[in-house]
């Protein structure tokens, strides 16, 4: 689904998918009483990509105010030619994910969660694998701290105080 963020982001196509709805049931002396939590991610696909769970009484509310946190919580990824510029392991609890990249005309090669994150950032080849828990709140957690540390070449190269084909090789 696409939609049009308004003008208390910025004036662009944000890419937004819903990841998992929880019902939730708190028993009281009446019986139970319903509620839902929805784990959304947005982005932009051009590199910004964010995700948060939004909880409410209805499935609709509960979606609409994780998209307005996620858009609130987006991170800018290192793109390199439709891929990530280095493999890397997100770790977050019992989850861990191995990003890697890939040639072009790979694809995504993932699960539901993570497959999610990569088409809202806009990454069109990569090789990931989800190793430990399959939960998908820690999955998407530990696939947002491996996006988190990934570096740019021009970036390694400021840190070093080199330049980028002294790096690259």
């Amino acid at each position: 689904m696409v939609r049009q963020a308004g003008s208390d982001i910025q004036d662009l196509q944000l890419i937004d998918k819903v990841v998992h709805i929880s019902r939730v049931a708190k028993v009281v002396k009446g019986g139970r009483r319903f509620s839902f939590s929805a784990l959304v991610v947005v982005g932009d696909g051009k590199g910004r990509v964010g995700f948060a769970l939004g909880k409410a009484k209805e499935v609709p509310e509960a979606i609409r105010k994780g998209l307005e946190a996620a858009q609130k919580n987006m991170i800018t990824i290192p793109l390199d030619n439709g891929t990530i510029p280095h493999d890397i392991e997100g770790h977050f609890g019992a989850s861990k994910v191995v990003l890697r990249r890939a040639s072009p005309g790979t694809g995504v090669i993932a699960g539901s969660v993570v497959r999610a994150i990569m088409e809202a950032a806009g990454v069109t080849d990569i090789l990931t694998k989800c190793i430990g828990s399959r939960n998908p709140h820690n999955v998407l957690k530990a696939t947002m701290n491996g996006l988190k540390a990934l570096r740019s070449p021009e970036e390694v190269a400021r840190m070093r105080g080199k330049t980028v084909e002294e790096i690259l090789g």
